[in-house]
């Protein structure tokens, strides 16, 4: 790959993490589909880690499937995206970073949304938030590792 491709695939890059996180903002914290557009009137948290990961298990027939699914793993889905992203524009790449960049993500989410009344502060959140980070990461690091093997960097060339 030459340094022109090169550079196109970076700005790509960029250009879908930079509306990656237009979407994330507008889902997490704008987005009507779970009533985040009006404020509850009162502070909503869960301090409890897994406790409302217990509570939509335990519960699942009566939430529904959809519930149950958007909860568990859409926390987590939506924010492989980032762990990818973050991975491929951050010079300083890894999974300690990614982990940290993640959960400081989630955190600045879930601290808006108890300070604004929309949507509810969950430790549970942080944590499939940040996991999903760092499936994201694991993502980057395969296609990575793929690129590298395929294009043979790291290769002595004879």
């Amino acid at each position: 790959m030459n340094q022109r491709q090169t550079r196109k695939i970076r700005v790509l890059g960029k250009v879908l993490f930079v509306l990656y996180l237009f979407f994330l903002l507008y889902f997490l914290i704008f987005s009507d589909w779970y009533g985040r557009t009006e404020g509850s009137g009162q502070y909503r948290y869960n301090l409890v880690l897994f406790q409302e990961i217990k509570r939509f298990i335990k519960y699942r027939e009566e939430l529904g499937s959809f519930a149950v699914f958007t909860n568990l793993f859409g926390n987590i889905l939506i924010f492989v995206p980032y762990g990818f992203f973050i991975s491929m524009a951050s010079k300083s790449r890894g999974f300690f970073m990614t982990f940290f960049y993640s959960f400081g993500l989630s955190m600045c989410v879930e601290i808006f949304q108890i300070l604004t009344k929309v949507g509810s502060f969950d430790v549970d959140d942080l944590l499939l938030n940040t996991m999903g980070g760092i499936l994201g990461y694991i993502l980057f690091s395969i296609c990575n590792w793929i690129r590298r093997k395929h294009y043979g960097y790291g290769k002595k060339r004879g």
